[in-house]
C-alpha cells in the first residue's frame, strides 16, 4: 500500500517574519497618525507595539522557533512547519529584548532597558487603572526609541527608511518629514552612546587609539565601509574628536575656473563627492546614510580639483 504524501510544511502567520513586520509598520504608521493628531499618549502606545513587533521580526528571520512560546506546544510545532492547533503563542516582550542582545552587539543594556521599560508602561496602560503614556513629552523618549528601532532593523537588512516607507517614490511629504526626524534623533543618541562609551575607557587607552587612528592612510580603511567609494576623506569625530574618515561617491565634475599657467595642455577639473558612510577608528562610531552623517554635524559634501589633460590643444591664434 502507497504511503501518503507528507504535508507540507507551512510557515503559520503568527510566526513569519514577513508578517510580524507588516504588522509594525501598520502600528508605526497609527503611532506616527496619533503624533500627528496631538494625541501623544496613543501616539507612544502604537509606538511601543510597533517596537516588539519589529523586535519579533528580526528574531523570526533568523528561525521562527525564536519567536514560539516554549511552552506551547502547538507554537513549537508551527514553529517548524507543522500545523497542530490555531492557537499559537508567541514570546513575551522581555524575552524579545533579552534575545536581541544575542543579535546585535549594539543592543546594549542601555537599549534593552529602554525597550524593557517601554513596554512595561505599555502593559501598565491595557491591563490597569494607570496612564503612565499621558502628560509625556515626545523629546523625552524620541530619540532613543529611533535609536533602538534603527538597531533592530539593521540587525534584519532593513532600514527606518523602508520602515515607515518613506523610500517609496510617492511617499508623502509627512511622511518624509518623519524619517527626517527619526534619523537625525536616531544619530545623535547614537554618537552620544558612543562619545559615552569611549570617555569610560582608561585614558592612555583613549590616547593610544587617537595615536593609532592618526597613522592610519587614508585607502588602508577602504576595506573597513561597507559601500563601495569613490573617495575617502578625513573628518574629526564628533564623538570622540579623533581623526576619522568619510567614504563617498562622485556626482558631478566640471572644468575649474581657474586655469592651469604651469602647462596650458593640462587643465583643473573639480570633482564633487558626496558622503555615504561614516567610520571612527578610535570610538567605532559608524553613521550608512547621507542624512545621519549631516545629523551627527558632519560635512558631507566634497570637492577636489583634479589636473587633466585638455581633450583638445589650446588655439594659439594660427589661423
Amino acid at each position: 500500500m502507497k504511503k501518503p504524501a507528507p504535508k507540507a510544511l507551512a510557515m503559520t502567520t503568527a510566526l513569519s517574519a514577513d508578517a510580524l513586520m507588516g504588522k509594525s509598520q501598520t502600528y508605526i504608521g497609527r503611532a506616527l497618525a496619533a503624533k500627528a493628531a496631538r494625541s501623544m499618549g496613543e501616539y507612544q502606545l502604537w509606538a511601543s507595539l510597533a517596537l516588539e513587533l519589529v523586535g519579533k521580526a528580526a528574531l523570526a528571520k533568523i528561525h521562527p522557533c525564536l519567536v514560539a512560546d516554549p511552552n506551547s506546544s502547538a507554537s513549537l510545532f508551527a514553529a517548524a512547519g507543522r500545523s497542530v492547533d490555531t492557537d499559537i503563542k508567541t514570546i513575551i516582550a522581555k524575552t524579545v529584548f533579552d534575545r536581541l542582545a544575542h543579535v546585535s552587539k549594539r543592543f546594549d543594556e542601555s537599549t534593552k532597558k529602554f525597550c524593557t521599560n517601554m513596554s512595561e508602561k505599555r502593559n501598565a496602560e491595557l491591563h490597569s487603572g494607570e496612564a503612565p503614556f499621558e502628560g509625556v513629552i515626545a523629546s523625552s523618549w524620541e530619540g532613543r526609541y529611533w535609536h533602538t528601532a534603527e538597531i533592530i532593523l539593521e540587525a534584519s537588512d532593513s532600514s527606518i527608511e523602508a520602515w515607515l516607507g518613506a523610500d517609496k517614490a510617492k511617499a508623502p511629504k509627512e511622511l518624509l518629514a518623519e524619517y527626517t526626524h527619526a534619523t537625525e534623533q536616531a544619530a545623535k543618541v547614537r554618537v552620544q552612546t558612543a562619545a559615552d562609551a569611549f570617555g569610560a575607557r582608561p585614558r592612555k587607552e583613549r590616547e593610544e587609539a587617537h595615536a593609532k587612528a592618526a597613522a592610519i592612510g587614508l585607502w588602508n580603511m577602504r576595506n573597513s565601509f561597507r559601500q563601495h567609494a569613490d573617495d575617502i576623506w578625513e573628518a574629526e569625530c564628533p564623538a570622540c574628536k579623533s581623526r576619522s574618515f568619510l567614504a563617498g561617491v562622485k556626482y558631478d565634475e566640471e572644468v575649474s575656473e581657474d586655469d592651469n599657467e604651469d602647462d596650458p595642455y593640462e587643465e583643473l577639473v573639480d570633482v564633487s563627492y558626496v558622503a555615504e558612510e561614516f567610520l571612527c577608528p578610535s570610538c567605532n562610531l559608524h553613521l550608512e546614510s547621507r542624512d545621519a552623517i549631516e545629523a551627527a554635524g558632519l560635512e558631507v559634501d566634497r570637492i577636489e580639483t583634479e589636473t587633466r589633460q585638455r581633450e583638445y590643444e589650446p588655439d594659439y591664434g594660427n589661423d
